[in-house]
């Protein structure tokens, strides 16, 4: 039951990563048809697409956390013995999650000494009780007439994703953190992308009539599984 629950949200976020690519593709393609073939268009097109981008910023790098997927510098602690580079690891994903509870909520630094008021929390609240629309972007005349919506999209609509994505980033690094402690995760960001690919085709680098020549001394292939610890051919 877990474990299909994790699937589920899983495939939830990649729906909805992919939903707002899609939206932004098929908004600026309608629009350029518009433009060229029509000579008409929405005005509302690049604000739209701009808030979409911005969503999709905000959501991803939650996601990008949960995966492993952000682009980390790791050669200085891979020098480190293993527990030092546990450690290390530990600290950078608490940085990760001390970076997004500053900027989702910072008034509890106030208590810590620091003059510090407001984050996400406090800035989209307070567009929501202000009754202020965007530039561009305007709800359909069939919304406003049915739902009494007003004429334009309120800010606060376009500004959820701000404190939606940064507790997620807060979240997924909390269980970063947790899973580099338990051991189930080496790093909170991907590391050693080139050795691995190195690694992976290492084989098929030669021409085919090299194919039984001895591997090049300086293989990048690690003695430990998680990437960490001396290479083969290091004489330390």
């Amino acid at each position: 039951m877990r474990t299909r629950a994790k699937r589920f949200v899983t495939h939830l976020e990649e729906n909805f990563i992919a939903l707002l690519l899609a939206a932004m593709t098929l908004t600026q393609f309608t629009q350029v048809v518009a433009r060229y073939v029509f000579h008409s268009g929405w005005t509302g097109a690049l604000e739209f697409t701009r808030i979409l981008f911005a969503w999709l910023i905000l959501f991803g790098m939650a996601y990008g956390v949960k995966i492993g997927a952000h682009l980390g510098v790791d050669v200085m602690i891979r020098a480190l013995p293993r527990p030092l580079f546990k450690v290390a690891a530990i600290f950078g994903a608490l940085t990760v999650l001390l970076y997004a509870v500053i900027l989702l909520y910072s008034d509890w630094l106030q208590y810590l000494g620091a003059n510090s008021k407001g984050g996400a929390i406090a800035y989209w609240t307070r567009f929501y009780h202000l009754p202020l629309g965007l530039d561009d972007l305007r709800y359909p005349v069939w919304a406003q007439e049915t739902f009494g919506a007003p004429e334009r999209v309120q800010r606060w609509v376009a500004y959820l994703m701000l404190p939606i994505g940064l507790f997620l980033l807060a979240l997924r690094s909390l269980q970063a953190t947790v899973a580099i402690v338990a051991g189930r995760r080496e790093l909170i960001v991907a590391a050693h992308e080139a050795e691995e690919l190195v690694a992976e085709h290492e084989g098929s680098l030669g021409d085919d009539d090299d194919d039984e020549e001895e591997p090049f001394e300086g293989s990048m292939t690690h003695t430990h599984p998680h990437g960490y610890g001396r290479r083969p051919h290091d004489p330390r």
